[in-house]
């Protein structure tokens, strides 16, 4: 079990208007998603549709500049409840977070706007989590997933000094960077007032303080894809992540 000293809490995030509970609820943060965001919702509802848990998707608009809100809103009347809320704070870790924090499903998790990660993964998560798992994380680093392509030498070797670092302070956990990760509602909403980071580190902490809690974590193996578009930086978001570990590492 990972050991973190005490920090500051961050305040909770105001929910807002509540949703209706359900079994299941998906976040989806996006920023600037116009585009790849429709195709993922279409394959969420023509999921989560066929199966027996109560469900809905929730898009966390991160500030967009494009008409994200707008093709969220005009995709006629879906088949699962899909609502959209915003977050002024940029970086994917607050948008998941305000997502996440104004849940009130039994279980809850989020997935990317590209769907790089295929949303058919949903069936083991929801089944671990049934048999008592606390976080089903996709992973792309282990047995029975599909390799993931290769990428310039920058990102090769930005990866893998990442990855080496989380390690330490996620043993055990072989990919915490995949943006397919689902979990037992109460308890992830219980460790979020304690979340300080906003950007791509945010999987980091998120799963340290889990595991701080007592809970289990499982790694699946899941057949991700590079999709085009992405607005991840090697040089920008990098060099952040990094300085993000460190700030992560503080509070062990």
């Amino acid at each position: 079990m990972l050991l973190l000293r005490p920090t500051a809490t961050r305040p909770a995030v105001s929910p807002g208007p509540r949703r209706p509970p359900v079994d299941l609820e998906i976040i989806v943060p996006a920023r600037d998603e116009e585009g790849r965001l429709p195709a993922t919702l279409e394959a969420l509802s023509n999921l989560l549709v066929a199966r027996p848990w109560s469900s809905a998707v929730v898009v966390v608009d991160n500030d967009s500049v494009d008409e994200t809100s707008q093709a969220c809103r005009t995709r006629g009347r879906p088949a699962i409840a899909t609502y959209v809320i915003g977050c002024s704070d940029h970086g994917k870790g607050a948008a998941v977070r305000r997502g996440l924090a104004t849940s009130t499903s039994r279980y809850t998790g989020f997935v990317d706007a590209d769907n790089a990660t295929p949303v058919g993964h949903l069936d083991q998560a929801m089944d671990l989590l049934a048999q008592g798992w606390d976080a089903v994380i996709g992973s792309r680093l282990v047995e029975g997933s599909r390799p993931p392509p290769r990428q310039s030498a920058l990102r090769q070797g930005g990866s893998w000094l990442f990855h080496r670092t989380a390690h330490r302070l996620l043993p055990g956990i072989a990919d915490s960077q995949c943006g397919f990760k689902f979990f037992d509602g109460a308890l992830v909403r219980s460790v979020l007032p304690r979340c300080r980071i906003d950007g791509f580190s945010f999987d980091v902490e998120l799963l340290s303080l889990i595991a701080r809690a007592g809970g289990r974590i499982a790694e699946i193996p899941v057949d991700w894809s590079d999709m085009p578009g992405s607005t991840f930086s090697a040089r920008r978001d990098g060099l952040r992540s990094m300085a993000d570990l460190y700030r992560i590492s503080l509070g062990r």
